[in-house]
């Protein structure tokens, strides 16, 4: 049935009704699944998914044991985690615990499906991946690789055939959910060994350099502060520091009387970095675009005559999801900005975790979507400072908490504009800082050819099951 009131309808024919026992809820008929299973019936040969994997399961409930100390301590992934590029910034969950339960841990190659709250995310366990810790909120669908090749199953898993067909076994009222069971059955196209092979190929070279991508912009940053003589903070002895509970300050201005911004411990940072050659962030910025708060009316619009809008969670994720809007309602405003810029998120909250004044560039491939107003840009002008430069300092534990002590606010947190301005970013003279810049300007060019060999995985596995196999 169909009514022209309301956006999102759509027809239901009689036989689906059948086919999914009278359900009169809308995931089966809304979700593409029936259209799906349909496109499907006109591939030759499918399988059964269980019938493809060695094991389909997730970690179990119990309760997590955290700590800081990175000795004693995995990675985490929760299950917004898992769509994230930059895995740098996770908390820690006990070794312990993670041996006691071994069904935590990630190998690579696993495809991982969100399970809980939004349901059919996915991501591929990359080499960087491999190891980490996982929430129970994550399916792990661990393929028979004597059976079918871990990439291609995972490219028909995250495709616009796949996709629909996970989120129809989606059972619950307010938080939904899915089993192992609910996609158990689920049937998996299968092609010619050299098609199979040719996708699961793209998408292993896009997980590895992925992750090629992440270790080169590391260790760009680690050379920078290694070079003024510094290390990178750990989270666990900054909470440490003893002097964050109570100090003298006679040089209290009226520029801002919250304690936050006279931090010690950052006052220390900055006098490291202050007695050696430095400039100050603002003096390498275009100064038109070098704000962090831009207000405007989003106007909707269709793919072709709009850009897709990134808030500051999924311009973090390596296949963001945005809203479209009008391309001409945001000319002018600074929402777009051009490759090698360093965003930071300029409004949040000051959680550990959270993603307010962490980091990030935008690439060749990144720079088609418009960013939000909740971004500080920080263009850099030619010829003042190398971007990828630039960048790997921002992105370090050390400039993440410079940028957080100079917030302003009550619960939302903004960096003060005038002590951003003022930022202290240390210089390297022009061949070292060009060193670094390359490093950053390679783990760039890999990520988007990253994402382009995933997009052609999946491109190649959507146009043969829409032409039948043939």
């Amino acid at each position: 049935m169909k009514s022209s009131g309301f956006k999102n309808a759509r027809v239901v024919r009689s036989s689906w009704l059948e086919e999914s026992g009278r359900r009169l809820d809308c995931n089966p008929y809304m979700s593409g699944a029936l259209e799906a299973r349909d496109a499907l019936k006109g591939v030759p040969v499918t399988e059964k998914l269980e019938d493809l994997t060695e094991r389909i399961f997730h970690a179990g409930r119990e309760g997590r044991v955290w700590v800081d100390d990175p000795s004693y301590g995995v990675p985490f992934l929760g299950s917004t985690d898992i769509l994230a590029a930059d895995l740098s910034a996770l908390p820690l969950i006990a070794k312990k615990q993670v041996n006691r339960n071994p069904l935590f841990t990630l190998r690579e190659g696993w495809t991982l499906i969100t399970r809980s709250g939004t349901i059919g995310r996915m991501a591929y366990v990359r080499p960087g991946m491999a190891g980490m810790a996982c929430s129970e909120h994550v399916l792990r669908v661990v393929p028979n690789k004597e059976r079918i090749p871990s990439g291609y199953l995972y490219a028909f898993l995250s495709s616009r055939f796949g996709v629909p067909l996970v989120v129809s076994g989606t059972y619950g009222a307010i938080v939904q959910h899915i089993e192992p069971e609910h996609i158990s059955n689920l049937p998996v196209p299968r092609f010619d060994s050299a098609l199979e092979a040719r996708i699961d190929q793209l998408v292993s070279s896009a997980a590895i350099d992925l992750s090629e991508s992440h270790r080169l912009i590391n260790s760009a940053t680690r050379m920078l502060l290694q070079s003024i003589g510094l290390q990178d903070l750990r989270d666990d002895l900054w909470h440490q520091d003893r002097r964050a509970r109570g100090w003298e300050n006679c040089s209290v201005s009226t520029e801002s009387l919250r304690a936050l911004n006279y931090d010690p411990r950052v006052v220390e940072i900055r006098r490291e970095i202050e007695s050696r050659s430095y400039s100050q962030l603002g003096d390498l910025c275009d100064p038109a675009q070098f704000k962090g708060k831009i207000i405007f009316t989003r106007i909707e619009a269709d793919p072709e005559y709009g850009y897709m809008l990134l808030g500051q969670r999924n311009a973090f994720q390596v296949r963001p999801e945005g809203r479209w809007i009008s391309r001409k309602s945001v000319t002018g405003l600074g929402l777009v900005v051009p490759p090698g810029t360093t965003l930071v998120p300029s409004h949040g909250t000051l959680g550990e975790f959270e993603l307010y004044c962490r980091a990030l560039i935008v690439t060749q491939r990144t720079a088609k979507y418009a960013y939000s107003g909740d971004f500080f840009r920080c263009v850099p002008l030619e010829g003042a400072i190398e971007p990828g430069y630039l960048f790997a300092f921002m992105r370090s534990r050390l400039a993440f908490r410079m940028l957080r002590s100079i917030s302003t606010g009550g619960k939302q947190q903004e960096q003060h504009p005038a002590m951003m301005y003022r930022l202290p970013i240390p210089r390297l003279g022009d061949e070292k800082e060009r060193e670094i810049a390359a490093l950053v300007n390679e783990g760039c060019q890999l990520y988007d050819r990253s994402l382009e060999a995933d997009d052609q995985a999946r491109s190649l596995i959507e146009e043969k099951i829409s032409s039948g196999g043939v």
